[in-house]
């Protein structure tokens, strides 16, 4: 009996229910019309293509392109690598036969000047090898190929070549304090 009092009571609320609703419709329509016109073309800066068809070139190739709403710029140009060539030139000078010439021809870097240096086989100077050039670069040292780094790592040479000592800075010193001294 339960059972069915309880399916009475669902049914009776389940019809009881009423929905109102307003009685005002409300639409909406809207029409647009009209025309697009694109009156010029997206702007494109569009790189060189650069080619270097040969792989024994010492060169590489670069190019670049910006572009703004109204001005665009591109360029492009190939670019030398100076120790590519330095030692593709001292590779052919060693197969004719000119030794000394594709060392110094290496010698031109200031890394490989420096090897040499260490290792105690100096550098070429003007046909002169061994010993003889090694008197020559300590005569010139301006001819260097690391100058810079030479003169900083010797503070006692001067520009000319010449070295500088405390020893005559010592000597007026002590004339000076002799004269003081009478």
């Amino acid at each position: 009996m339960n059972k069915l009092c309880c399916i009475v009571i669902s049914l009776l609320m389940l019809l009881s229910v009423s929905a109102f609703a307003a009685d005002t419709v409300t639409s909406t329509s809207s029409t647009v019309s009209g025309t697009t016109t694109v009156d010029r073309t997206p702007s494109t800066a569009n790189a060189p293509s650069v080619v270097i068809n040969n792989q024994d070139v010492c060169s590489f190739a670069a190019s670049a392109a910006i572009q703004t709403q109204v001005l665009g710029i591109a360029g492009g140009t190939a670019i030398r690598d100076l120790n590519c060539e330095r030692l593709k030139l001292s590779r052919a000078l060693y197969r004719m036969g000119m030794k000394v010439g594709a060392i110094a021809m290496l010698c031109q870097d200031a890394r490989i000047f420096n090897a040499m240096e260490m290792a105690g086989t100096p550098c070429p100077y003007k046909g002169k090898i061994g010993l003889e050039a090694a008197k020559e670069w300590a005569a010139n040292p301006d001819k260097r190929p690391d100058y810079d780094k030479w003169v900083k790592d010797n503070p006692n040479v001067n520009k000319d070549g010449e070295i500088i000592s405390d020893e005559s800075a010592l000597g007026i010193f002590s004339v000076l304090l002799m004269l003081l001294f009478l």
